[in-house]
């Protein structure tokens, strides 16, 4: 049974003493269990994603008998009671968001009474579960950012999987994981077979004819050849060099499953079919001469090359997806599937997803464009040193309502703007201020950073710098802080 709720739009759970069983109601995100049950639900605490950053948070109300479950900005599935209830956050935004965001960050500080009225309206609104909700396609996003070989190095942090918790079941359409996994894999398999399969020596046992070849395998002789008076025989081992090794039988073995996911579960892809499609069939043709026999204790004993990097987090994300899948293809095909609690962090995700458009819009310059610029114990999602180009970056998947939390997040970029550090990394020794620039999530007016056109003309670093001018994308409260809004794809 399941607790489905959105980002960041609470749900409650409700102690009833009218009922005998549990009763969700979608439209609202209230749970009303009968009085046995809701004991059960008294220890609940917050799910922790990493120091300070929680998946969601609970508040216990004792007199109103009410538990208030506030998500993040985490997707994921994860036990709310062990065993018994599972909460899932989908990935799905109110539209209107961006419309309070910039009203808030045009209004004055010293506004009170504008900046108090917009929160009350953002508060209805926003809050409700009947709203104007998009489905964000993070598949999409994640294609994108794996895709590149810089950004995909950051994505060490954007998934939490416990694998050994038990599993929860939930139906295909609900699974995020697995398409999560296949697209990870797939594009770690697309820049395997770009470098080219990487070859080594591997054992071949065989039954040759009228020649030695290696050491002779006594025990195989003996039962295959000499009981059976095959005297020309003789069972061997010997070494080959080639593409025929463990590691490449395995990325085989993976691929068959992933291949036969996507092929019974095209419904989960939807838009990204065409591009998974791609995926998978870019990399068949190489594992031709590979074999597919492997034994999964054979795996213990890899030793890694450092000249094959994506090897050994190929082999990583595969062993994940055959043990999601229980070893077994034909669970490919099941509707009900069963997956171990993870979360994905979708703030972080937006922040490689910006990264990876201004790189692809500005020749993948990371000596202009540098990520994560770390100074005293903070980190600026992406600073940019290009002489009169130079600007601090952030991209801001959390958009507040609330007048004071703006200007606070817009307080912390221009601070940053003011350290030693940053002024002294980007060269700059005279007085002038450093450009602030915010990008944040617009629905339905931002640049669309998946038309390559529109990414070229408008989220090049001079065309970000003459966007500046425009009185929408600034921030009139503040000297030289910015705003631009993008689009991200949605389903």
């Amino acid at each position: 049974m399941g607790f489905v709720l959105r980002e960041h739009i609470r749900g409650e759970i409700l102690r009833n003493d009218e009922i005998t069983e549990s009763h969700f109601d979608t439209n609202s995100g209230k749970l009303s269990l009968a009085a046995d049950v809701f004991l059960q639900y008294r220890n609940l605490r917050s799910k922790l994603f990493r120091p300070r950053q929680n998946c969601y948070e609970v508040s216990h109300f004792k007199e109103e008998n009410r538990i208030v479950i506030q998500p993040g900005y985490f997707i994921g599935v994860d036990w709310l009671l062990r065993g018994e209830r599972y909460i899932q956050v989908e990935p799905k935004v109110n539209s209107k968001t961006t419309k309070f965001f910039n009203d808030q960050t045009n209004v004055a500080e010293e506004d009170v009474e504008s900046a108090e009225r917009n929160e009350e309206q953002a508060e209805q609104e926003l809050t409700d579960i009947k709203g104007e909700f998009k489905e964000i396609n993070f598949l999409k996003m994640i294609l994108e950012v794996m895709a590149d070989a810089t950004v995909s190095k950051e994505c060490g942090d954007l998934v939490k999987i416990e694998w050994d918790e038990i599993c929860v079941p939930i139906s295909q359409e609900q699974d995020q994981l697995t398409p999560f996994l296949v697209v990870q894999y797939l594009q770690l398999l697309q820049r395997i077979v770009r470098k080219g399969l990487k070859k080594s020596y591997y054992n071949v046992q065989e039954n040759l004819s009228n020649r030695v070849k290696g050491k002779i395998l006594v025990s195989e002789q003996i039962k295959n050849n000499i009981l059976r008076n095959r005297l020309t025989q003789t069972h061997c081992s010997y070494q080959q060099f080639g593409e025929d090794s463990i590691e490449n039988r395995f990325l085989k073995k993976v691929l068959s499953f992933v291949a036969s996911y996507v092929e019974n579960n095209k419904d989960i892809f939807r838009s990204n079919e065409g591009a998974i499609l791609h995926l998978v069939n870019y990399a068949r043709p190489s594992f031709e001469h590979v074999g597919n026999q492997i034994a999964e204790e054979q795996l213990r004993h890899l030793k890694h090359n450092p000249f094959f990097k994506e090897y050994k987090e190929a082999i990583q994300i595969g062993q994940y997806i055959l043990k999601r899948f229980a070893f077994n293809i034909t669970q490919t095909t099941e509707k009900k599937v069963k997956t171990p609690p993870f979360w994905i962090d979708m703030p972080l995700l937006f922040e490689l997803y910006v990264y990876q458009k201004l790189l692809q819009a500005n020749g993948n310059d990371t000596g202009k464009i540098r990520y994560q610029f770390s100074t005293y114990g903070n980190a600026l999602d992406i600073l940019v040193k290009n002489g009169n180009y130079s600007m601090i970056i952030d991209a801001k998947y959390k958009l507040h309502y609330k007048h004071s939390h703006i200007h606070q997040d817009i307080r912390q970029v221009a601070g940053y703007a003011r350290l030693n550090r940053v002024r002294e990394e980007l060269e700059i020794k005279d007085d002038r201020h450093i450009d602030c620039l915010i990008v944040y999530p617009d629905l339905e007016s931002g640049i669309d950073l998946e038309d390559l056109n529109e990414l070229k003309k408008k989220f090049s670093l001079d065309a970000i710098k003459r966007a500046f001018s425009a009185t929408k994308n600034q921030v009139p409260v503040y000297h030289k802080v910015y705003k631009i809004g993008v689009r991200l794809p949605i389903l």
